[in-house]
């Protein structure tokens, strides 16, 4: 079992799930279609813990984050290898969706079922 943590942004639901990775960083507006609950690709973040290296993108991304939960096709969690910026730590605020960010490389597969879990004020992420 392997375990990586970072810095807790916000702690709402903590929980096992499949992970989606994806490569590089994610722009909400454009590469997720909130009324899916789908990536650009066709994956599924639905329920899921998504992970991706950061945040690019827009303002409106925190519109699309709060979609997702008005759609109930939120993930559980997102999780940044690096660190997050304002407009997703407010989309996540307003969404009610676990976020962690500075978690530094994370050696997990697409599919890979893992659990969020807060341990000393670190949201961690074990698999």
């Amino acid at each position: 079992m392997k375990e990586v943590c970072g810095r807790a942004l916000l702690v709402e639901n903590l929980g096992k799930a499949e992970v989606v990775k994806v490569k590089g960083r994610i722009s909400f507006l454009g590469e997720v279609n909130p009324k899916e609950g789908k990536l650009y690709d066709g994956r599924s973040i639905a329920n899921r813990i998504l992970i991706a290296k950061g945040p690019k993108g827009s303002t409106v991304g925190a519109y699309v984050i709060y979609a997702l939960k008005y759609y109930s096709n939120a993930p559980l969690a997102i999780i940044f290898e690096e660190e997050s910026d304002p407009i997703v730590v407010s989309g996540s605020v307003v969404a009610g969706i676990t976020h962690g960010d500075k978690f530094g490389r994370i050696d997990v597969s697409d599919g890979e079922l893992c659990e969020v879990i807060v341990d000393h004020g670190k949201l961690c992420l074990r698999c």
